[in-house]
């Protein structure tokens, strides 16, 4: 069997698609999976050691903002990009010929998508947050389900009777690891709380700042692992200290012992993020990046408190007082039961497994 990934950007986008075709191929043995889609050297990485073919397109982007460049940009895009990577598509399906084509949304998803629907290929869409991407706004009329990572209630932009809540696509290599390794790979000493703190794939030199200007009350609290970003690695590590452990990027298995070996967790508010710290069901702050699309980690972050699982503080809030008292919070013995209960319900890590039977299930009834 044939199938189609597209969309792509963030780890948020990735790693979701890596999930799901690593479960195809455990489930399909002979299938033989491709990608469709604007291409950098995150997404061909992440690509090229699952054994995913890759295929680039032209792919435009539309954007909201107003400016003389971005006018011109968006002008390029739509009459030339986008109509460009709808045609490279559409010979690329023939080519292939999937049974399927799956989407995680992102601008580079639309001229795929919109290619599939002309050649009737089935089409199955996947939304990590609580406010609905523009390409999937634009695409999900097209879609036979659309797989969603927050109960349905909360979602806005798709639509209703599409949607099926499965929670979202995790790697495998996050979930449950042996706690005993974790001491010898972070090289931890185990004398205080271990307090995680995650900026994203990217990583977020704002919050890299905030923890800087806190890191001496917090070492007087916690031992640290902190995932600083490749950007802003160079100047985060001069801080190292025996209890402060500084990396620029976790791979999947060091994400997994991380979030394993945690007491608590700081991080953005990515879908991804919430899933895997649901996953592990740890206690967490979360720190909306004010400028995600549309908001929507803000509205990913508050979804989450309300059902008791985080504490949200929005950088404009950002306190030294703020954040002592929510750490405090999240390590209470009483109120660390609540966050961690709440956390654990979120998200059962079984998502992958329910979204490939169910296309399965679908593309073999007709």
């Amino acid at each position: 069997m044939k199938i189609v990934l597209t969309g792509g950007g963030t780890g948020g986008h990735i790693f979701p698609l890596v999930s799901i075709s690593r479960k195809i191929k455990d489930i399909e043995k002979n299938s033989n999976v491709f990608y469709i889609g604007p291409i950098d050297p995150f997404i061909k990485n992440a690509f090229n050691k699952e054994g995913i073919t890759i295929k680039t397109i032209l792919s435009g982007k539309i954007r909201r903002y107003f400016s003389v460049n971005s006018l011109f940009q968006n002008i390029i895009d739509i009459l030339f990009k986008i109509p460009l990577g709808f045609i490279q598509s559409v010979f690329l399906l023939l080519k292939i010929k999937p049974r399927f084509i799956f989407s995680k949304g992102g601008y580079g998803s639309i001229p795929v998508i919109l290619a599939g629907k002309l050649l009737g290929i089935p089409i199955f869409l996947h939304e990590s947050d609580s406010v609905a991407g523009l390409a999937n706004k634009i695409t999900g009329k097209f879609a036979k389900k659309i797989f969603i990572s927050f109960p349905a209630k909360y979602i806005k932009g798709l639509p209703p009777k599409k949607l099926i809540h499965t929670g979202n696509p995790i790697r495998e290599g996050i979930l449950s690891k042996n706690i005993a390794l974790t001491q010898e790979i972070f090289c931890l000493n185990n004398k205080k709380p271990i307090l995680l703190i995650l900026g994203g794939s990217q990583g977020s030199k704002r919050i890299n700042t905030l923890i800087i200007e806190n890191l001496d009350y917090l070492l007087e609290n916690f031992e640290i692992i902190h995932q600083t970003g490749s950007i802003d690695y160079e100047r985060i590590i001069k801080y190292k200290t025996r209890d402060y452990h500084v990396y620029d990027f976790l791979s999947e298995e060091e994400m997994g012992y991380a979030l394993n070996c945690a007491t608590c967790v700081i991080s953005r508010s990515g879908s991804s993020s919430i899933s895997e710290i649901s996953i592990a069901g740890k206690p967490s702050i979360l720190i909306p990046l004010p400028e995600s699309a549309q908001n929507h980690q803000f509205y990913n972050a508050i979804i989450y408190e309300k059902l008791k699982a985080c504490i949200v503080i929005e950088e404009k809030n950002f306190t030294k007082e703020n954040f002592i008292n929510s750490l405090n919070r999240i390590t209470d013995f009483k109120d660390g039961i609540t966050f961690r209960t709440a956390a654990k319900n979120f998200d059962k890590g079984n998502a992958t497994k329910i979204i490939v039977e169910k296309i399965l299930e679908e593309i073999n009834d007709q």
